[in-house]
């Protein structure tokens, strides 16, 4: 039998419940990816569908946001480090001994094409549209395609060194992009303005070797690397100026989504978040000590990162930790008439 609820036992709920919210929640949360490989790369086309690629050939799809993940077949043993899809159907995944993987039906099949190399290690794909796309990979290698992947053409790279990451910036109408990467000893960075035609270094003010790179705009982006390496750019990359990140733990990937608001991860489970720019940045609290290699959002509250030993995280809030300070508490209360139980009207 229902009975109605004591105006003074309500409230003692209400300030336990609002008291649970002061203690500190953490922003991340791991994901069960059901696999112990490790994981380098996460691309999400849509709130809710999604990739993580991984050692081994490992591919994991996801239809609900990361609360179940999925592998995919992938026909291949080479370790894969960067997925990209340009559409919730259409994506590419390479990786080691020139490995290239396309997807047209979400990843129920994944086909090879023909890289023209079996020596060299591709970091990074990206495609400004269903037919034009570069990948990036060691000893400078530059690959692009006009029809899909159907055929891949080597282009001229002035540099030798590693290439570990290429992004075109959304407003570039896929002309200006930008590619990073580098040595022990040294940071690089390159800039198209021919869609990939022909590429030119750019000073990149560091010697520490570069591995995400992440554009907002033509003018606009931001770098990551060793020792905790942060360097950004507002001229379309003239110039480039380091910037504070708080850690000197690698980082290895970074992801921003407006002008303001930017995360990037590495290893240690280190993740740093930016709410002005890159002026400051702050580290965000996770449940992780493994690598992270990979990060992406897809708004400014959602977002993932993947990393070793089968690591993938979610936040819904921007990775941010809530306590004390940020939650006020109620300034007062008072005991009102409680009948009806507004709990159930039948009382």
């Amino acid at each position: 039998m229902n009975r109605p609820i004591d105006g003074l036992f309500l409230c003692c709920v209400v300030l336990s419940l609002l008291g649970s919210n002061l203690h500190a929640q953490p922003g991340w949360h791991r994901q069960v990816s059901g696999t112990a490989n490790y994981l380098y790369w996460v691309d999400f086309p849509t709130p809710t569908i999604g990739w993580v690629v991984g050692q081994a050939g490992t591919i994991l799809k996801t239809t609900n946001s990361g609360s179940t993940w999925s592998p995919q077949i992938s026909s291949t043993s080479n370790f894969l480090y960067s997925v990209f899809f340009i559409s919730q159907d259409i994506g590419w995944t390479v990786g080691q001994a020139g490995t290239i993987l396309k997807t047209t039906n979400a990843g129920a099949d994944w086909l090879p094409q023909n890289s023209g190399t079996t020596t060299n290690y591709l970091y990074s794909v990206f495609f400004t549209d269903a037919d034009r796309g570069i990948i990036v990979g060691s000893g400078g290698l530059i690959l692009k395609t006009t029809n899909g992947g159907n055929s891949w053409i080597s282009k001229p790279s002035p540099i030798t060194n590693t290439i570990s990451d290429v992004t075109f910036p959304v407003s570039a109408t896929g002309l200006v992009g930008y590619a990073v990467g580098g040595t022990v000893a040294e940071g690089t960075i390159l800039r198209t303005t021919n869609a990939g035609e022909t590429w030119d270094l750019q000073a990149s003010g560091t010697t520490n070797w570069l591995f995400g790179v992440s554009f907002v705009d033509l003018s606009t982006g931001w770098a990551v690397g060793f020792n905790g390496t942060i360097v950004a750019t507002t001229d379309g990359g003239t110039t480039w100026f380091p910037q504070t990140s708080g850690t000197t733990n690698r980082l290895v990937a970074t992801h921003f989504v407006n002008a303001d608001t930017g995360w990037a991860v590495g290893y240690s489970g280190t993740i740093v978040r930016t709410n002005n720019g890159g002026n400051e940045w702050s580290l965000q609290t996770n449940a992780v000590v493994q690598n992270l290699w990979g990060v992406t959002f897809t708004d400014a509250l959602n977002g993932w990162a993947a990393g070793w030993t089968g690591t993938i995280l979610h936040t819904a809030n921007g990775g941010l930790t809530f306590t004390s300070e940020e939650a006020t508490p109620p300034s007062g209360f008072s005991l009102e008439q409680n009948y009806p139980n507004p709990f159930n009207p039948s009382t």
